[in-house]
């Protein structure tokens, strides 16, 4: 026997699955529905607070006021990508283990409900296969207890939630608990932690390099004091020799050649020792790698910065500008085309490169800068050297005037100098102290009014597409595994004959009297079944063209796929039409025609085979004319060896020149084989497939067993179907039999 090629499933093929099984979406629906809703009251209310931050642009000077000290601005400010950077430096400050420890110890959250320890089973079995290091010191402080801080910080990083506003320089801090006044306190002691973490990073930087300055300030300040002691000491002499006048400065003015020379001496070691301290400065500066502060150096007019150092500031200048156009393009790329934008890879790949290149840069500012300062010492040396030479030849002329002129204004240079740098020094550290922190507190964090989950509506409507679409799978899955035969295309696909007939399903009365004595095909001689089984009837009347069938088997693969019920319902329409038929109960195991017609105890079919009686004891059914049953009688040892005995096939042969038409309810084919006997005496056989209870493999089975045992007509009729399936519908053309009589209908018949 060949079956059709299978076919894919089309829409209305899913529709129609989705009927036969909405039972199973509807329960995983409700299924899903209620768990849900159950989470929903029993979970733990979690309230959400939001803080926002404003990031403020850095001004003009730099942490110790370099640009100052130099006499020149830094020229403008920030950059796209030094605001970004600046950004995502801050967010990822906030979101460090240091801000959080500090924010857990000040609000003693460690007793708080979410962080409580609770018993995980994956963790459990993780820990199992996992080495586990050291236990916690008893007592130690939470710095010093390495497994209660990383489950602390787990559970602090989970419920913390920092996002840069894209396009702003403001950070949201967003962070969840159970208490609605902690999650707020959390996310202002996180603000205020910034605050003071950013004012002491930027304090201790400029704390180093003030230490620095102040003691090479110091040395100047000695040199000074010495000058100032010098000049005491020539005023104390007598030998000073003065032209009288005094310059715009009240200053005794003298001259000589010598005396000259000693004064071109002086100022150029003045220069050279600012030039030597300011160049220091820079080559500090260069060291710290502030790529920021080194490219407001650019451009720099002031005599401190050579060309070479100048035109690497401009370098570094130009990469950063560079480094910013592609970090723009690159956020401008993610926005419009998404993170997979090939593009992408490219522009990251330039900014990485960018930034090597401002790294390299940087490097080699460092060396010029060394060298620079290292020129500038060098340069001091020669030049106070030529100073010296000078001032011997000043000694030589014996000038005690002139060389106290020179000395004092030394000294006064060497005075105005230091208190110079000295004023500027500490302009430079209260000016840093002052924009030592750039965080303000835009949004502090207050206590939500309403908790932030579980969104009820949310979760519900999550709950019903999740059920909706999980039912529709699972009832895909349960129609795939189904094995059992369910509408009449699966019978169609199993065999090239198509179905003989679609019987519905038949709502019986409940009570068990009632169902015994009822017969469709009398009591509800309009009812859908009794109209399909005329159908039935007429094609199995025409499926011999030669000769009617006058022997009906009627069998069917297993118990209770409603053989009996269609075998009485069948020989009472053709007894109906006038035919003398005759009913045979040939389950000799189990008969149930004498209970189901309400008819008197007596011997029936196995005690007439065995001999027992002479006659066959044929009962008339009550209400219905022309109609005879044959029941089954006594249960007999052998019954499959009577069935299949001569005496069998005669009284059958005998039955046929008595009856016009013979119906034999038999026993189901797999479970004994007392109908493979019957079959070959029978004219055709009807095949009874109970719709969602008989399985293919059975069906296969028992047509291979009828069509093997003769060489009659087997016919296909699907039981059980609902009257409101599709496939019933595309069986017949229509739903539901509702075509009344004319005097029902309230019209005379004309």
């Amino acid at each position: 026997m060949e079956t059709q090629l299978e076919k894919e499933l089309t829409l209305r093929d899913l529709l129609q699955i989705y009927r036969r099984r909405r039972g199973v979406v509807q329960s995983t629906l409700l299924a899903l529905c209620i768990l849900v809703a159950i989470y929903c009251a029993l979970c733990t209310r979690r309230y959400e607070a939001t803080g926002t931050v404003q990031v403020q642009k850095e001004g003009d000077l730099d942490a110790m006021g370099l640009d100052s000290l130099m006499s020149s601005a830094a020229g403008g400010g920030s950059d796209a990508l030094e605001a970004n950077i600046e950004l995502q430096t801050q967010a990822n400050i906030l979101q460090s283990d240091s801000l959080a420890l500090r924010t857990i110890e000040t609000l003693g959250m460690e007793s708080t409900y979410d962080f409580r320890p609770r018993w995980s089973p994956v963790g459990w079995a993780l820990n199992m296969v996992s080495p586990r290091g050291a236990f916690d010191p008893p007592g130690a402080s939470l710095e010093n207890s390495p497994q209660r801080r990383q489950r602390v910080l787990k559970v602090f990083s989970k419920n913390l939630k920092v996002k840069p506003v894209s396009g702003t320089r403001l950070i949201e801090i967003v962070y969840t608990n159970p208490d609605p006044k902690l999650a707020a306190a959390v996310v202002n002691t996180l603000t205020a932690a910034l605050a003071d973490y950013t004012f002491q990073t930027r304090f201790d930087a400029t704390n180093q390099t003030s230490k620095w300055l102040s003691d090479q300030l110091g040395d100047l300040r000695k040199e000074s004091e010495q000058l100032q002691g010098k000049v005491v000491d020539l005023q104390r002499e007598s030998g000073v020799y003065s032209l009288g006048n005094t310059d715009a400065q009240g200053r005794d003015e003298a001259y000589s050649g010598v005396l000259d020379q000693l004064q071109q001496a002086t100022v150029a070691l003045n220069v050279a020792v600012q030039n030597k301290i300011l160049k220091g400065a820079i080559a500090k500066a260069a060291e710290t790698g502030d790529a920021e502060m080194l490219s407001g150096l650019a451009g720099n007019s002031s005599g401190g910065v050579s060309s070479s150092m100048n035109n690497s500031l401009v370098v570094i200048q130009s990469l950063r500008q560079q480094q910013a156009t592609e970090q723009g393009a690159l956020e401008e790329a993610e926005a419009k085309f998404g993170p997979t934008y090939p593009k992408l890879a490219e522009l990251r790949g330039n900014i990485a490169g960018l930034e090597h290149s401002i790294q390299q840069e940087i490097g080699r500012l460092k060396g010029r800068a060394r060298s620079d300062y290292e020129i500038a010492i060098q340069t001091e040396g020669s030049t106070r050297e030529n100073y010296e030479h000078a001032k011997q030849q000043a000694d030589i002329l014996n000038n005690k005037a002139i060389e106290y002129a020179i000395v004092r204004q030394e000294s006064d240079e060497s005075r105005t100098l230091y208190e110079d740098l000295l004023k500027r020094l500490k302009e430079a550290g209260v000016l840093a102290g002052l924009k030592s922190s750039n965080i303000t507190v835009v949004d502090p964090g207050r206590a939500p009014a309403k908790p932030k989950t579980p969104n009820v509506p949310l979760y519900m409507a999550i709950a019903l597409c999740g059920g909706w679409f999980l039912g529709c799978c699972g009832a895909l899955l349960v129609d795939t595994l189904d094995n059992k035969v369910n509408t009449v295309q699966d019978l169609d696909e199993m065999f090239k004959e198509s179905t003989l007939g679609v019987l519905p399903q038949v709502e019986l009365p409940t009570k068990p009297a009632e169902s015994s004595k009822k017969i469709l095909a009398v009591d509800e001689p309009r009812s859908t079944y009794i109209e399909a089984m005329r159908s039935i009837r007429s094609a199995l009347l025409l499926s011999q063209t030669d000769v009617p069938p006058k022997v009906i088997l009627v069998t069917s693969s297993i118990a209770g796929e409603g053989k009996s019920m269609c075998s009485i319902n069948l020989a009472a329409i053709l007894a109906l039409r006038g035919w003398r038929t005759l009913l045979i109960d040939t389950d000799l195991r189990r008969g149930t025609l004498r209970r189901t017609l309400g008819l008197s105890k007596g011997t029936g079919l196995s005690d007439l085979l065995a001999g027992q009686q002479p006659t066959p004891h044929i009962l008339p059914v009550p209400g219905i004319e022309h109609l005879d049953v044959l029941s089954a009688g006594t249960t007999p040892p052998n019954p499959t060896d009577l069935l299949e005995s001569d005496a069998m096939k005669n009284w059958l042969h005998t039955f046929r020149a008595q009856y016009d038409f013979i119906v034999l309810d038999s026993a189901p084919i797999l479970p004994v084989s007392d109908s493979i006997a019957l079959n070959t005496y029978s004219d055709a056989t009807l095949l009874l497939v109970r719709s969602q209870l008989t399985e293919r493999p059975q069906v296969l089975r028992s047509y291979e067993i009828l069509r093997a045992g003769g060489k009659h007509y087997v016919g296909l009729v699907l039981n059980g179907l609902s009257i409101h399936d599709s496939s019933y519908y595309g069986y017949y053309g229509y739903r539901k039999y509702a075509y009344p009589d004319a005097e029902e209908d309230g019209h005379a018949k004309l």
